[in-house]
């Protein structure tokens, strides 16, 4: 009977930062014999990446994200970003990172979707924030839960100017803008900063992270993507903003997500602090006290879009991603930039006349999901989407000629 309830066979595994939840995951990956894990970021992707590759080798080990695939034949371990892991790809072991993200208004639609739908056939972990439990055992009762304590004490160490930030710190902006202006501000005042956001080339921002971790600097100024787990040698985060634009809205970060990026600080036994620096606002004390407990409101609704598509037609397409969530705590997500581009090019007859079978319907929502990597208008971005698509439609392929020139372009 148990083995029909959601939950069987899965244990989410929580806590705070430095808690060990991403090296356990490895390890159990690594007891079976195929394993996938979905990560939130790139960079951390890559870095689990060459940790598994490190202990089994290149030919048993797979990295897929939206920027880098490297995909061997016959890999037995899949290690990609949550948005990009296969369809269809079975594994003994699977484990999400981060699942608290399921909330987030821009990607929490896809963290959901791994939440309830992403099993292995013998083991199943969902890593995230404490803050996830009452979500899980409302959606996946059965579930088995494990709570993870912080290694190290995380300690509020007040306002610093930057000038006066001590070595090993983390500086925390919120805008590509604000964060190379901190660098050189420190480039000039303390002799050198790395600098790592999700912006930058797979290469360059490892070799920024490199930087960093060798003791080559002793500064890195970053965006919020430090907060989620990467493994840095940070002794104090310093916050240079506490608002950040979440691809609708500019808006004030949570205390949890507050706590997210603070907790970088201190890794394994060593303590770590986190204040504010050049025009953050000062926290106040409630805020401090949850950080450094790390007690914060669970979560009481998750992003949700519907996974069973209807191929028949663009209209049908269209109809199955506008159906309602039918369960408690699950809210349909805002439209996003895959959805925007397809109501742009559903009124393109030429696009319609191409989607004519549930195969095309299928490569064109495909085709969607390419991201808006250049930040531009809505119309620019399906104009691109449906020139991919005509490519597909009547060659197959993309022309390598017509792609060498855009990445011309674009370098």
């Amino acid at each position: 009977m148990n083995a029909h309830r959601p939950g069987h066979g899965v244990t989410a595994i929580l806590g705070p930062t430095n808690t060990g939840k991403t090296h356990l995951a490895i390890e159990r990956m690594l007891a079976h014999p195929t394993g996938i894990i979905g990560l939130p970021l790139r960079l951390l992707a890559r870095e689990v990446y060459d940790r598994i590759v490190a202990l089994r080798g290149k030919a048993d080990v797979a990295l897929i994200t939206g920027e880098e695939k490297i995909n061997p034949t016959g890999a037995r371990y899949h290690v990609c970003t949550v948005e990009a892991m296969p369809r269809g790809l079975e594994a003994d072991f699977v484990a999400i990172d981060e699942i608290q993200l399921a909330a987030d208004p821009e990607r929490g639609h896809v963290f959901t979707d791994r939440l309830l739908n992403a099993r292995g056939r013998h083991e199943t972990l969902m890593l995230g924030a404490g803050t996830m439990h009452s979500m899980i055992s409302t959606l996946l009762p059965g579930a088995d839960f494990v709570s993870r304590p912080r290694f190290s004490k995380l300690s509020y160490a007040g306002r610093k100017k930057i000038s006066r930030l001590p070595r090993r710190s983390a500086i925390v902006a919120f805008s590509t803008e604000n964060v190379y202006a901190i660098a050189e501000l420190i480039r000039r005042q303390r002799g050198g900063a790395a600098v790592v956001m999700g912006a930058l080339s797979p290469r360059t921002r490892n070799a920024q992270v490199e930087l960093f971790q060798s003791g080559d600097v002793d500064f890195l100024v970053a965006t919020d993507a430090i907060g989620m787990g990467l493994n840095m040698d940070i002794d104090h985060v310093a916050f240079a903003g506490r608002s950040k634009f979440d691809g609708q809205r500019r808006r004030a970060l949570s205390p949890a997500e507050l706590a997210q990026i603070a907790g970088r600080a201190g890794r394994h036994m060593n303590d770590g602090t986190f204040g504010e620096t050049a025009d953050a606002p000062d926290f106040d004390m409630e805020v401090i006290e949850r950080i450094e407990s790390h007690e914060f409101e669970r979560l009481n609704m998750l992003q949700w879009r519907n996974s069973q598509l209807d191929f028949a037609s663009i209209d049908a397409l269209r109809a199955s991603l506008d159906r309602p969530a039918d369960r408690p705590g699950l809210m349909r997500a805002t439209e996003g930039s895959d959805r925007l581009a397809l109501e742009v090019l559903a009124r393109d007859p030429a696009m319609a006349r191409m989607a004519a079978s549930p195969g095309a319907v299928r490569t064109l929502w495909d085709v969607c999901g390419l991201p808006d990597y250049r930040k531009i208008a809505r119309a620019d971005h399906a104009r691109l989407i449906g020139r991919l698509f005509g490519f597909l439609s009547d060659q197959g392929r993309i022309p390598a000629d017509w792609l060498e020139k855009k990445i011309a372009h674009a370098d």
